[in-house]
């Protein structure tokens, strides 16, 4: 347990529960117990170990010799140990995950299951099918499908999708860097300026031209609910101050009013630069079904846009070599879901503060996708952390929502819910606030 803290906190590891583990000290009291201290007052302080995606303890033993720079080169990066209701047998990134039943698992008489098959790559359209239509499959996680084909599936079908209520949410994020400049090797760099965004007329007009409506009706359905807030978990942190509306002529007269005014070839321009948009996304078609709203609203209200979808393995990857992850954003927008877990706000609103930026220095580690930065966003974040007053908390992070929405640094697009997709017989047990398979202990199969 120590040993992790070390390693986390290590800036040359570049670990993205750094954040978690900064701002703590773990001892050793004796072979059974740590202590962990705070260095200041933490409401929230089951992050630490336990909280999210932070309680990922890893064995010193197999990690101890690439602890900092050499932390991408651990072996067991693809060969994982744990504690977990089963063991890895074999792994093949992109493609298979087999494991068998741990017998040192902690839970007596669980898990129910021998064995596990999870087959990755593919397509979310086929992996409802493998399971909804063909009972190839028992459960497929994630499935982003548009609610008309799910509905069309489920007739007759052997299986069902199944939600679960979180936080997630749908969200394009603008880039207030220049993704076409390179500063010290680096694009969309702290150091450069967004050429159009950082006008916040273009930025405002552009959050007009998503039709949330249009996007809910045709493509998510039962899974989807609109929303003009980043922050939609826990009702006490939701706020009740922000609102979205979809109006191209009122895009188009904000735009003309700044000066934006459009050329010969109908695209707008002010001083010599044309609103011209590079819109990325994973390929899935009801992303690619919402990029394809929102350009054609702005195409309407002069703004060309040029769509890019790129393989979910490649875009969501954590790889420094790749040019083409969501972190290094070397586009103007980009579309993505926004995962809330743990429920508390504190992961995640926190991570739009400024030190949780993207960079060369960082391996392209943290999720201010935006590369947005404002003195009164990280003095709030940091002010409600620290809160102990449960109703002034609560007001900080509201605060923080707003800001983001009066700053608009992001769209929310649509307020997720977790869709998965569950053979009849599955009896499978799923949060809205973690991954789906945090209690595969307790899955089990009955006759139907």
């Amino acid at each position: 347990m120590v040993f992790n803290w070390q390693y986390a906190t290590d800036p040359a590891t570049a670990a993205v529960t750094i954040g978690i583990y900064r701002e703590i000290t773990v001892e050793k009291v004796d072979d059974l117990t740590i202590r962990i201290l705070f260095n200041q007052p933490t409401p929230f302080w089951a992050n630490a170990f336990v909280g999210g995606f932070g309680a990922a303890i890893i064995p010193k033993h197999l990690f101890a010799n690439y602890a900092g720079a050499k932390s991408r080169e651990a072996p067991n990066n693809l060969m994982p140990v744990g504690t977990g209701p089963y063991k890895f047998v074999e792994f093949r990134p992109g493609d298979l995950v087999r494991g068998e039943l741990n017998p040192d698992y902690h839970m007596p008489n669980r898990p129910y299951f021998d064995t596990i098959e999870l087959k990755g790559g593919g397509d979310a359209v086929s992996a409802a099918r493998a399971v909804i239509q063909t009972g190839e499959y028992d459960f497929a996680w994630n499935v982003l499908v548009e609610d008309e084909v799910l509905l069309r599936m489920e007739k007759g079908g052997k299986g069902k999708t199944i939600y679960a209520v979180g936080g997630d949410v749908e969200v394009i994020f603008l880039n207030f860097t220049d993704p076409n400049t390179e500063v010290d090797g680096e694009q969309s760099s702290i150091k450069t300026k967004h050429p159009l965004f950082s006008d916040p007329a273009v930025r405002k007009a552009l959050s007009m031209l998503v039709d949330r409506d249009a996007i809910e009706k045709n493509i998510y359905g039962r899974a989807g609910r609109t929303t003009a807030n980043f922050f939609n978990g826990l009702p006490q942190f939701v706020s009740k101050n922000t609102s979205w509306e979809f109006n191209i002529e009122k895009a188009a007269k904000l735009l003309d009013e700044a000066g934006w005014k459009p050329g010969a070839d109908g695209i707008r321009e002010k001083d010599g630069k044309k609103l011209k948009l590079l819109f990325q996304t994973s390929i899935n078609s009801p992303r690619q079904k919402t990029q394809a709203i929102v350009k054609h609203a702005c195409q309407k209200a002069g703004i060309d846009v040029e769509l890019k979808s790129i393989v979910g393995s490649v875009f969501f990857s954590s790889d420094v070599a790749n040019p083409n992850t969501m972190n290094k954003f070397y586009a103007d927008i980009e579309l993505l879901a926004f995962q809330s877990s743990p429920p508390d706000p504190d992961r995640f609103l926190g991570s739009l503060h400024s030190r949780a930026i993207p960079s060369k220095d960082s391996k392209w580690t943290g999720f201010n996708l935006s590369r947005y930065i404002n003195q009164d966003y990280d003095a709030t974040i940091d002010a409600a952390r620290v809160e102990v007053d449960p109703v002034k908390r609560a007001s900080l992070y509201i605060k923080a929502n707003d800001l983001l929405w009066q700053d608009t640094v992001l769209i929310p697009v649509m307020h997720r819910l977790k869709v998965a997709a569950s053979s009849n017989a599955l009896r499978p047990v799923i949060s809205g606030w973690g991954l789906d398979t945090d209690n595969l202990q307790d899955w089990y199969r009955e006759a139907v």
